[in-house]
């Protein structure tokens, strides 16, 4: 079973000094990871700023960086962000849940996806 992939942002993270780094790993992320991100308090007052810790945590390296924590994460360009989130999603089969439904004016099968957060 693969835990650890590799990957190369489409932008590259920019440090102090002007150099460029692209290449780097992510590994499959624990339960445990997702609960200590909720408990950290830039998460408490800002939710939005949970995928930045989350991802500091699965991201093992990042070529020439010493250590991968938020404010490394913050410093990524958006198009880098967006990469890495979905790879985050993709390599630890984050998908909605669905249930097969039936149009009850057509009579056509499908899969809808299943919302346990909004009523009705």
């Amino acid at each position: 079973m693969t835990t650890v992939y590799e990957f190369e942002l489409p932008k590259g993270y920019v440090d102090s000094t002007g150099a460029v780094h692209r290449r780097g790993k992510m590994r499959l992320a624990t339960a445990g990871d997702e609960i200590s991100a909720t408990r950290d308090p830039r998460v408490l007052s800002n939710p939005s700023y949970l995928t930045i810790v989350v991802l500091a945590s699965v991201i093992t390296e990042l070529e020439g960086v010493e250590a991968i924590v938020p404010n490394i994460i913050e410093r990524f360009f958006t198009a880098d962000l967006a990469f890495l989130q979905d790879m985050y999603q993709r390599i630890n089969n984050i998908e909605p849940p669905t249930m097969t439904v039936v149009c009850p004016d057509c009579g056509k099968v499908f899969e809808a996806p299943i919302n346990f957060t909004q009523e009705g």
